[in-house]
């Protein structure tokens, strides 16, 4: 059945001489791969430039429910990027998150809250000018609310640490190694007074940044069971540094 959705590119492979298999978060059936005929052929009809991390897309697709593999018809541009694709920060962030994203989203159903905070966020990271490298730390810290991990906020003034474990602040130092240590707790509770609107708000030095994302990459490992290696991280943190 020919249907009609809006979708968040991840990532793809390649799949014969002229096609790719394109991994593709959407609005209305969750995470999908979808085969994409001839449109590494010059002349195809979809533009293979439309497939770059975190690109949000207009879709119309062949859905058949149960299937691995999904077909796509069309696909065009629903908010064309004015910085992403130009701005070497802004586009190491948008692969990282790509590559987060696709470790994480697993689930092959409708999440409207989910896709809305993830369509806007992306659109957001094309405009923001002010504090963009804070923002995949805000982007992870909010998206675990999605994802059914957020962190617990109860007297977090009052902790010296967070508990990866728990993800709940705490005053003595937990009796396991996963948790952030005082500084990097200190960094963390600036994550719950800003929303991703107010980044340039963040203030953290480089090392802090550093720190924080290392955490917080153990925190969704620990919580979403993510394997491998972030082939993007060392790019990000070379751009970052």
């Amino acid at each position: 059945m020919l249907e009609k959705t809006r979708g968040i590119y991840l990532h793809h492979i390649n799949y014969s001489e002229t096609s790719i298999i394109a991994r593709i978060y959407t609005e209305r059936f969750g995470i999908q791969s979808y085969l994409i005929n001839g449109v590494r052929k010059r002349k195809s009809t979809i533009k293979k430039n439309l497939f770059q991390p975190l690109f949000l897309l207009d879709l119309e697709v062949y859905y058949r429910p149960g299937r691995d593999l999904q077909r796509l018809k069309e696909a065009r541009l629903s908010v064309p990027f004015e910085h992403i694709p130009f701005d070497i920060v802004k586009s190491s962030l948008a692969i990282f998150l790509s590559d987060v994203l696709l470790k994480c989203l697993k689930e092959e159903e409708a999440n409207e809250e989910l896709f809305d905070f993830l369509f806007h966020a992306v659109a957001l990271l094309d405009l923001k000018k002010e504090g963009i490298a804070n923002f995949h730390l805000a982007f992870l810290f909010h998206l675990s609310r999605f994802l059914g991990f957020s962190p617990q906020a109860s007297n977090p003034h009052q902790a010296l640490f967070f508990d990866l474990d728990t993800a709940s602040f705490s005053a003595s130092e937990p009796s396991h190694h996963q948790f952030m240590d005082t500084e990097t707790t200190t960094s963390f509770k600036q994550l719950f007074q800003f929303d991703l609107g107010k980044i340039e708000l963040l203030s953290f030095n480089n090392r802090q940044r550093a720190n924080l994302l290392t955490q917080l990459l153990r925190y969704y490992q620990i919580h979403m069971d993510m394997t491998g290696d972030l082939k993007s991280l060392a790019v990000l943190k070379e751009v970052l540094a």
